[in-house]
């Protein structure tokens, strides 16, 4: 078999997008909130729950695939798989996915996402239980917890003073993320913060979580699911919604990666690992920043989103703040950054949630729709192993 006829692009679609609400206390359980956006999910698409063959979702989730299959009554599962690495794998889940489907592996593939990440747990609470379990990643931690590094918060200061340094980016520059995808949650229904827009200066006078991180550069803790079906673009033609074409899809790990904590590089004030899914994506889909209309960046701290900026070309390395300081990022702007309210304004739901955003976008059925979208590209979480995705119209 050629080369060419291995490529992923274009091969798989996403058919049916699904969600809860999202809140601060569900008041039920994370199997059924995977359940409720999975149904969704399926009835959007109009394909029959015992159709499902496949099931991929996060490490980190507690719902167990074979409960989730039983519960929708499938028959035969032919592919299963989880990804590690929290908010990092976001996008990740869609490629196995795709790779499933376009191999013939499985023929209908449910993704998703389920977390009562704010009533159940905390994944920042700073408090993890490592001395009892002491594996290689709880003992990795171990050389940085004594120095006051108990947090993301804290692990992404350190490359967020870093940059700051290097390239002359201000905490007024991070807020000028946050205050756009805020004015973009203000509008959209579905966001926990619907109704609630900031300013700068709201920004500016937010406290300090760990320098120089402000309350409002960090992402929200949230209760709520996420559910898509992926299938084969053929076979996605002639289901009930247009189908989402998966243009490009990738994972990536760079040299000297550690999980939050990769200080010990030659250089720290950028995201090697996301220039590695970025060179994949722009290679497998033949686009380039340009053919890009809106982009889902992941924003569990606003620093990050000046950083992917850069590592996918949309400007020069050190350059990302002309590029907020201009509003090219906000409403109106050249492109539009997480037009759902990101992590910041609508919810966390370790991207989740931006994927179905995309998935929007390219219908046309967003809230805070974007003129004329071709292409929308996705990132998941960084500091750790990630992914990204770059989604089209068919």
């Amino acid at each position: 078999m050629s080369h060419e006829h291995l490529q992923l692009s274009g091969r798989a679609a996403i058919v049916g997008l699904g969600a809860t609400e999202f809140s601060k206390n569900s008041g039920r359980t994370e199997l059924r909130l995977a359940l409720e956006a999975s149904l969704q999910a399926l009835d959007d698409a109009g394909i029959a729950p015992e159709e499902v063959d496949g099931f991929c979702s996060y490490s980190v989730d507690k719902v167990p695939e074979y409960e989730v299959a039983r519960l929708l009554g499938a028959k035969d599962v032919t592919f299963f798989s989880q990804i590690p690495h929290g908010g990092g794998a976001a996008c990740a889940p869609v490629m196995h996915a795709a790779m499933a489907v376009a191999t013939g592996i499985a023929k209908t593939v449910l993704v998703y996402r389920a977390m009562n990440e704010r009533s159940w747990y905390r994944f920042g609470s700073g408090s993890y239980g490592f001395a009892s379990t002491p594996i290689f990643e709880n003992v990795n931690y171990g050389w940085y917890m004594p120095h006051g590094f108990h947090t993301p918060a804290a692990w992404v200061g350190m490359f967020a003073q870093r940059y700051m340094h290097e390239f002359g980016a201000t905490s007024e520059d991070f807020g000028r993320i946050s205050v756009a995808v805020r004015d973009f949650a203000a509008t959209n229904p579905a966001a926990f913060f619907h109704g609630k827009p900031i300013t700068l200066e709201d920004h500016q006078k937010s406290r300090w979580i760990c320098e120089p991180l402000r309350l409002l550069d960090c992402c929200q803790e949230s209760d709520g699911a996420v559910a898509m079906v992926i299938t084969s673009l053929p076979r996605a033609r002639d289901l009930r919604a247009a189908p989402v074409v998966i243009r490009a899809a990738a994972q990536g790990i760079s040299e000297g990666q550690q999980i939050m904590t990769s200080f010990f590089r030659e250089q720290i004030s950028g995201l090697p690992e996301m220039g590695l899914v970025a060179r994949q994506l722009w290679q497998q889909s033949g686009l380039t920043p340009a053919d890009i209309q809106t982009a889902v960046i992941y924003d569990h701290f606003t620093p990050f989103v000046l950083q992917q900026l850069e590592e996918f070309g949309f400007c020069e390395r050190g350059q990302a703040k002309e590029f907020v300081r201009a509003g090219h990022h906000a409403r109106g702007g050249k492109l539009p950054i997480n037009p759902h309210g990101g992590q910041l304004g609508e919810a966390y739901i370790h991207g989740m949630n931006g994927i179905a955003e995309a998935v929007r976008q390219v219908r046309g059925t967003a809230v805070n729709q974007v003129d004329g979208v071709e292409h929308v590209l996705v990132t998941a979480g960084t500091g750790v192993p990630t992914s990204g995705l770059i989604l089209g119209a068919a």
